[in-house]
């Protein structure tokens, strides 16, 4: 709040030095020497206020008075977790946590299966899909979809279900390599004209 206060008092008050010109010839005076460095600011910056605002979560709370001798130990108050947002347009926007997510759950379960049939069966991804594989394919992405987004509309964050070794950092790049191994797996079947195995 002083330094609040400190910088509306620089701000608003009028330059000390003000530069003294010659009218007859209009030539500034070069030999004023200026007491304090003032910046020149602009003409709207007398109307420029600073603020502060404090929220009221962390206000400083008044500490509670303790008679024993033993030192006074840190009160630890928990943070409270960041409030999730449950709008449909915030959980399906471009940035926002359902799309690369569901997509890279889609693309893992995508590659394993295009690689276990390739083993089992001898086909490429193509015959897969040709043989069969749109029913399957749109029932796990219905599945799968439904099981992302529903924590979601919960407001349970994914990062609230990170620990150890399953993180939500690991999920994502788990999935981005699964979505890079899947489009590498179609375009190699592609060029070489049949399986990869």
């Amino acid at each position: 709040m002083a330094a609040s206060s400190a910088m509306q008092s620089i701000l608003a008050r009028p330059p000390l030095n003000r530069v003294v010109s010659n009218r007859s010839t209009n030539r500034v005076n070069q030999f004023l020497i200026p007491t304090s460095y003032v910046p020149h600011l602009p003409r709207y910056a007398s109307s420029m206020r600073v603020r502060c605002m404090a929220e009221e979560d962390q206000q400083e709370q008044p500490k509670p008075v303790t008679t024993s001798t033993s030192p006074p130990q840190p009160q630890q108050t928990p943070r409270p977790a960041p409030k999730v947002s449950t709008k449909f347009s915030d959980i399906l926007a471009f940035g926002g946590p359902a799309p690369e997510r569901i997509n890279g759950r889609l693309a893992m379960i995508g590659f394993v299966a295009a690689l276990a049939m390739e083993l089992s069966n001898g086909q490429n991804v193509f015959e897969q899909i040709s043989n069969g594989g749109i029913p399957w394919f749109l029932g796990t992405s219905i599945v799968l979809s439904f099981a992302s987004l529903i924590p979601l509309f919960q407001g349970v964050s994914v990062e609230s279900k990170s620990k150890g070794l399953m993180t939500s950092d690991a999920e994502m790049w788990n999935g981005r390599f699964a979505m890079l191994g899947l489009v590498a797996l179609a375009f190699t079947e592609y060029v070489k004209g049949g399986t990869l195995i």
